[in-house]
């Protein structure tokens, strides 16, 4: 059973009580169009859940298969320097289909936030080093594709992949005697993980696909 390596700090980019019953930490590539289609679902999950959930997000760029996902993890820790991360995270995920370096400006521009400075910011990889870090501590914690989901500190394994989440979180608040809705919302379909290469995986273990 997989566990989380790395406990979640002041540096990571969080929803949230720290004394929530549920934390659920995700590590996203901005690019991955499995990634975007769980999006919504954990829009869901947190508009349902409230004060009982906290949520962390963590960058995993598959930068081999996904070449605009580290400029857009960049953008989003340079919205995060003007306060903005969240807003930028939804933005990128909303236009993923049109992802792009000049959509990341344009994003930039729609939040007021400096466009030149964005663009400084992306030439001289300003913010790389904590999205490295996100990357190097998702590898220690068994991460090989995206996305991946650990719920309080368990990576979250299951045929349905992220289409899985509101019935998982569903059934540890009630292990922690939290009530929760009696008709829970429909689940989304999401297709398949994205992963490393065989051999940038943790362990050199076999990637499985996800399916939901």
């Amino acid at each position: 059973m997989a566990r989380l390596r790395i406990p979640v700090t002041s540096a990571d980019h969080v929803i949230g009580n720290d004394d929530a019953p549920v934390t659920l930490v995700e590590y996203g590539d901005y690019q991955c169009p499995y990634c975007g289609a769980a999006h919504p679902i954990v829009k869901q999950i947190l508009a349902r859940h409230g004060n009982n959930l906290r949520f962390v997000f963590r960058h995993f760029p598959l930068v081999e298969m996904h070449p605009l996902a580290e400029p857009a993890a960049e953008t989003a820790e340079f919205a995060d320097s003007h306060e903005q991360f969240w807003q930028m995270h939804d933005a990128i995920y909303t236009n993923q289909r049109s992802l792009s370096i000049a959509l990341l400006i344009a994003l930039a521009a729609n939040l007021d936030l400096s466009t030149i400075e964005l663009r400084d910011a992306l030439a001289s990889h300003r913010f790389l080093p904590k999205i490295q870090a996100d990357f190097a501590g998702g590898v220690r914690s068994g991460v090989n594709g995206t996305p991946t989901f650990f719920i309080n500190g368990v990576r979250f394994d299951r045929p349905l992949g992220a289409a899985g989440l509101p019935a998982a979180i569903d059934a540890t608040l009630q292990d922690r005697g939290v009530a929760t809705e009696a008709n829970p919302p429909r689940n989304v379909t999401v297709l398949v993980q994205d992963g490393l290469p065989p051999d940038r995986r943790p362990g050199g273990q076999m990637f499985q696909q996800r399916r939901g």
